[in-house]
């Protein structure tokens, strides 16, 4: 079930994302650790950006995304969840709510991410060399604009 995030998800959101970047780039070093992270998201994300998850029947958080009005700052899956159309279904739902057209960023290294971005239909805008990033690490920028 995806739903509006609440403050009782926000250390379930922040440790899918902790799990998440693990999982998926092992070779980008994590810029905060595991308490910064989880306090991003208790004071930060979740109460001044719209934050959705995904929720099991147990309400254990497996998928977290964030749009900031046309940004789309977050989309990440436990990585379990990942392959049964979860992320399909976030940006459906951030689609919907930005009909106009949604931007993001992500890192260059990050394959799947951009596979599934351009799949999606979403266009790459810009790269950088990651020097505005926390991280320090390449990234790139994709925009999506509806078909008209």
């Amino acid at each position: 079930m995806l739903r509006r995030a609440g403050d009782a998800d926000a250390l379930g959101a922040a440790d899918v994302w902790l799990r998440s970047f693990t999982a998926a780039l092992p070779s980008v070093r994590c810029a905060h650790d595991a308490t910064a992270v989880r306090h991003w998201f208790s004071h930060v994300l979740v109460p001044q950006y719209e934050t959705w998850v995904s929720v099991t029947g147990n309400s254990a958080v497996v998928g977290l995304m964030v749009l900031n009005d046309t940004e789309l700052k977050q989309l990440y899956l436990d990585p379990a969840w990942r392959g049964r159309g979860l992320g399909d279904r976030f940006m459906a739902l951030a689609k919907q709510r930005q009909p106009d057209g949604l931007s993001l960023w992500t890192f260059q290294v990050n394959r799947s991410a951009r596979r599934f971005y351009e799949r999606h239909g979403f266009v790459e805008i810009e790269r950088t060399d990651g020097q505005r990033n926390d991280e320090r690490e390449p990234d790139v920028r994709y925009a999506w604009r509806p078909q008209i």
